[in-house]
């Protein structure tokens, strides 16, 4: 895996993740078809960039969109 395959793997989350909804991580898993690592790292790079929300209910991690708000 390299960093070109994993802006990649983050673009399909970010795709998924489009309709705004709450998404567990089980759910983004199957729908995406990435293995563990590769949704792991897609996560992170979409975290890193502020593009999302993880928050954990009970033993469940969900994964939804930010909303970036930038007033210049």
């Amino acid at each position: 895996m390299n960093k070109s395959e994993i802006g990649l793997n983050a673009g399909k989350v970010w795709q998924l993740l489009s309709d705004y909804a709450k998404w567990s991580y089980g759910a983004l898993k199957r729908k995406s078809g990435l293995k563990d690592k590769e949704l792991g790292a897609a996560i992170g790079w979409l975290a890193r960039e502020d593009k999302i929300v993880l928050s954990q209910e009970e033993d469940e991690l969900y994964i939804s969109l930010g909303v970036n708000v930038y007033i210049g």
